[in-house]
């Protein structure tokens, strides 16, 4: 009763405190704004591998196909994940002792951390991957819009709570019940003062950047990063070992020479398409595509927004379609499509009836790379549809 006390004094106090802050924000006292926000692909990295008090440093970790992450091995069994642009985790055995002298603005994160609120849909896919669900206390996601059918069952049983979206957690939950670590993707960064908050209550926060990996195996990657903070990094590398085998396999698909267009369409009418350096459009080329937007963008944003006209002059001959439906709704017929613009009825993929959707657990799936690109490249050649993991096509 004493604690629950304290809480109903302190919440309101700091409510009010966060409410103050964001009046200050509207108003223009704070030097930054959620909206608009992008994150910082070139960023650097925080922490070079500096002496940490007493631990002896034994290792670095350079990832082989990802950039935006780094680990650095103590001989006392301490970590440091290095997330690039954003921010440095020491991630401390359990039972050891937190090091008196740290850099600043490093982030102690203590194991175990069994009580992890999971705001990035990739991020559980990963954790279900690593067998760690149980490490999980909190979703950003009620049970029904999960696709990680572990995670649906695991939160049916009352195993993981809803805490709220991402955008708008319970804070009281998250804190009373003792929330180890806040994981979010990079929409967090539209939402700064979410993020203040949760750190202002004493939970730690972590941003998930997989996503602005170039190649494939750069998202998939990451996992190695929840073997750290899970205790599970011989399965953690297990996996991904078993994912670069699949790729090496993939890696050697003849080179159609077919046009593939990736997009879906923004509720302004604009279509969103992938820039040539996102993963999307390696799986593409992989996979023995050719896709019309490689030479889009400059290494900073993975997707960009441009108008029906840019998109057509571009991919009106494209061989095939594939609307993006993480997003928008999936589309049940090739007139749900056309019925957005009637631009796209003059495609040449439409006309052949070459409109592919991708499903909504496309992007909650922790072994999407090599799975998607086979997909990809059984739609070019093709192929069984009904082996296809993640792309349906659109009837006509």
């Amino acid at each position: 009763m004493k604690q629950k006390g304290w809480r109903n004094i302190f919440f309101p106090v700091v409510l009010a405190i966060w409410m103050l802050t964001l009046v200050f924000a509207a108003t223009g006292c704070s030097g930054q704004q959620g909206e608009g926000l992008e994150p910082e692909e070139e960023g650097s990295f925080g922490f070079d591998g500096e002496e940490l008090g007493e631990l002896t440093p034994a290792s670095r970790f350079e990832p082989e196909y990802a950039d935006g992450f780094r680990i650095y091995y103590y001989k006392e069994g301490f970590r440091v994940i290095d997330v690039k642009g954003s921010a440095s985790y020491l991630v401390v055995p359990q039972g050891k002792e937190v090091p008196d002298s740290l850099p600043e603005g490093m982030v102690v994160l203590k194991r175990p951390l069994d009580r992890v609120y999971v705001a990035g849909t990739a991020t559980m896919s990963m954790f279900n991957a690593l067998g760690g669900l149980d490490q999980v206390g909190f979703s950003s996601l009620k049970a029904e819009d999960w696709y990680v059918e572990a995670a649906r069952e695991a939160m049916e049983a009352g195993k993981i709570q809803f805490a709220g979206k991402y955008s708008e957690p319970d804070y009281e939950m998250l804190v009373d019940e003792g929330c180890s670590l806040a994981v979010e993707s990079q929409m967090i960064l539209h939402s700064p003062k979410v993020m203040e908050q949760l750190e202002m209550m004493g939970v730690p926060v972590l941003i998930d950047c997989s996503s602005n990996e170039e190649h494939p195996l750069g998202r998939v990657e990451w996992i190695l990063v929840y073997g750290v903070l899970l205790d599970k990094e011989e399965e953690a590398e297990a996996f991904f070992q078993e994912q670069t085998k699949v790729m090496d396999e993939l890696e050697g698909l003849r080179n159609t020479e077919q046009t593939v267009a990736y997009f879906y369409i923004n509720s302004n009418g604009q279509a969103v398409v992938r820039t040539g350096t996102d993963y999307i459009a390696k799986m593409i080329e992989i996979a023995g595509g050719r896709y019309p937007f490689s030479q889009l963008g400059d290494g900073k944003k993975s997707t960009m927004v441009i108008t029906m006209e840019e998109f057509y002059t571009t991919c009106a001959d494209a061989d095939y379609i594939i609307y993006n439906a993480s997003i928008d709704k999936k589309l049940t017929s090739i007139g749900e499509l056309t019925a957005k613009d009637e631009i796209l009825k003059n495609m040449k993929a439409v006309k052949e009836g070459n409109v592919f959707c991708t499903d909504k657990d496309f992007y909650q799936a922790a072994d999407l790379a090599s799975r998607m690109i086979s997909d990809i490249h059984l739609m070019l050649t093709d192929g069984k549809e009904e082996d296809m993991a993640f792309l349906y096509r659109v009837e006509k």
